[in-house]
């Protein structure tokens, strides 16, 4: 078999009847090998099997079943044969093949390929694929956008201990957190927290300012950071790339 990658629905493959000849086995063998190994096969995409009929006069008769396998699937099976010599050598021919062939596409005429029916199908599937996953991102996405858009735009504030039980971290951490990237400090010698005057402009956090009774009968006047709503959405998107551990 000459060409040993060929365009099929648009798409570079290789087929088991190509990889047989190519490592000097027997089809039988290698379909086994491809069945045997099919659900790691198609972690890489579906794996498509089509019937060949059998060249006049082989022994046996009939039709043969072969499979069409994609770069990364043909790699993976090549991987499962014994690393004979032949093995070798073929391996290294069908990634040259692979990717000849797709610096050829790549460096293509548009009109050209705007004519060849075959491309321009393999080129709306792909786009097609592409438009679908798109939509079902964006479709399992926006309850949780939506769900911080509320948040960003409802009234109060939260203490940062409520705003880690918001959060699903433990508080702890959550103080360790906004320490670290300059959302809060403590001046010296006192142990509250405050908020960083820019995260204060970007509207975060607020302080509020409150009168506590002594026993005694006098006053003292306490400030608190506070997370404000638009804080909290900006957290939850900031925290999903963190490890902090779920309170």
């Amino acid at each position: 078999m000459s060409n040993i990658v060929l365009i099929t629905n648009g798409q570079p493959v290789t087929t088991t009847l190509a990889i047989a000849e190519g490592t000097k086995n027997s089809h039988e063998a290698v379909i086994k090998l491809v069945r045997r190994y099919q659900a790691d096969l198609e972690e890489f995409g579906l794996v498509g099997f089509q019937i060949h009929p059998r060249p006049a006069g082989q022994h046996g008769g009939g039709d043969v079943e072969y499979a069409l396998l994609n770069e990364q699937q043909s790699t993976l099976l090549m991987t499962y044969m014994r690393n004979s010599n032949i093995v070798r050598e073929f391996k290294k021919r069908l990634v040259k093949a692979f990717y000849e062939l797709a610096k050829q596409r790549q460096n293509r005429d548009p009109v050209e390929v705007l004519n060849d029916p075959v491309a321009m199908r393999g080129l709306l599937l792909t786009y097609s694929e592409k438009v679908l996953e798109l939509e079902s991102t964006v479709a399992e996405q926006a309850p949780k956008v939506e769900a911080l858009d509320r948040i960003a735009t409802a009234d109060g504030s939260l203490c940062i201990t409520d705003a880690a039980k918001h959060l699903q971290v433990r508080p702890k951490d959550l103080f360790s957190w906004l320490q670290q990237k300059s959302w809060i400090f403590r001046r010296h010698g006192n142990s509250a927290w405050l908020g960083y005057q820019h995260r204060v402009q970007q509207g975060l956090l607020e302080h509020k300012v409150t009168t506590v009774s002594r026993q005694d009968g006098s006053e003292k006047i306490t400030e608190q950071v506070r997370v404000t709503p638009k804080g909290i959405a900006r957290l939850a998107l900031e925290l999903r790339t963190e490890s902090l551990r779920v309170a």
